[in-house]
């Protein structure tokens, strides 16, 4: 469903139907700049009481679609100037075996396929623009660089225009857009379209705890990672490692899946003795599960519509 208009009483028709049908993609345009769904939403709240306030110095030079993402762009920089919530990492409950890497991206949150729905202009050959892949990439780049990025490469914004959003001159958005995309091409993944019954396969063998099953399905270098928990574990033998660990502290407990979908890619609810245990998210690269994120927030099973607890067979 797409975002509502909720800024004040007073609003009236008139500003509703002016932004009602922008709010999809400006919704998925703050998570690309903030990484975090939760954080998208709260920002698209802060748009829209700048817009209403702003309403009436709007004197139509620009288009409407221009104007709001303008108050967009500007509104995420600012919430990054002031600094982002950072959730404090968590401690695992068991003694894990130490991480290949320790990642810097732990605000990282994944946000529900119908936001993708919501957006009208919203492609299925451009939904790689919101893979967890890339809105992680993104999040490695300096603020304006990643603001330039996606308002030019992702939304077809003119450099020019982006000049204009930004408060910059068409020059330094140049060099942004040049030393961004230098930066995400060194950090986005290439993928190949999937084995179609690979996520089966690998939701039977996880719900089995079967590792040597688990990796079988993985690429050799596949991630595995549990933000906001900073830990990363990349490699067959690292993720073994780590699975090991993980499911002899759980026990008997029983492990069971709700499949849903984040960000366009396969997820599923995560249940442990039927309580929620996170969300679990699955990049394929072809034949094979090139990363799992799964995704340790409490409360990520609002958003995607699943059940806090299920009924354990």
């Amino acid at each position: 469903m797409p975002p509502t208009v909720e800024v004040s009483p007073e609003q009236d028709a008139d500003f509703t139907a002016l932004v009602q049908p922008h709010l999809g993609e400006l919704r998925l345009h703050c998570y690309r700049i903030l990484g975090s769904s939760t954080d998208a939403e709260d920002a698209l709240q802060d748009v829209l009481v700048a817009a209403w306030r702003g309403l009436p110095l709007f004197e139509g030079r620009s288009s409407v679609r221009t104007w709001l993402y303008t108050i967009a762009t500007r509104t995420c920089l600012n919430l990054l100037r002031a600094g982002r919530r950072r959730p404090a990492a968590p401690v695992p409950p068991f003694d894990v075996p130490e991480p290949t890497r320790r990642g810097e991206i732990t605000w990282l949150q994944p946000c529900p396929t119908d936001w993708l729905d919501a957006d009208p202009t919203s492609r299925q050959d451009a939904r790689d623009d919101v893979s967890l892949a890339f809105v992680t990439a993104l999040q490695h780049l300096p603020p304006r660089q990643l603001a330039g990025v996606v308002l030019c490469d992702v939304l077809d914004f003119s450099p020019d225009e982006v000049a204009d959003i930004l408060g910059a001159t068409p020059l330094a958005v140049k060099g942004l857009l040049q030393r961004g995309r230098a930066r995400l091409a060194s950090r986005t993944p290439v993928t190949v379209a999937p084995s179609p019954d690979l996520v089966d396969r690998f939701a039977d063998a996880f719900v089995a705890r079967d590792i040597p099953r688990v990796v079988a399905l993985l690429a050799e270098h596949a991630t595995w990672s549990m933000p906001p928990a900073p830990h990363e574990y990349e490699g067959l033998a690292d993720i073994s490692a780590f699975l090991s660990a993980s499911w002899t502290w759980h026990g008997n407990s029983e492990l069971s899946l709700e499949p849903t979908s984040a960000n366009g890619q396969p997820a599923f609810g995560c249940y442990l003795g039927g309580a929620w245990g996170g969300l679990l998210v699955v990049t394929l690269a072809g034949d094979r599960v090139g990363a799992v994120t799964r995704f340790l927030d409490d409360d990520l099973w609002r958003p995607f519509g699943l059940p806090a607890f299920i009924e354990c067979l």
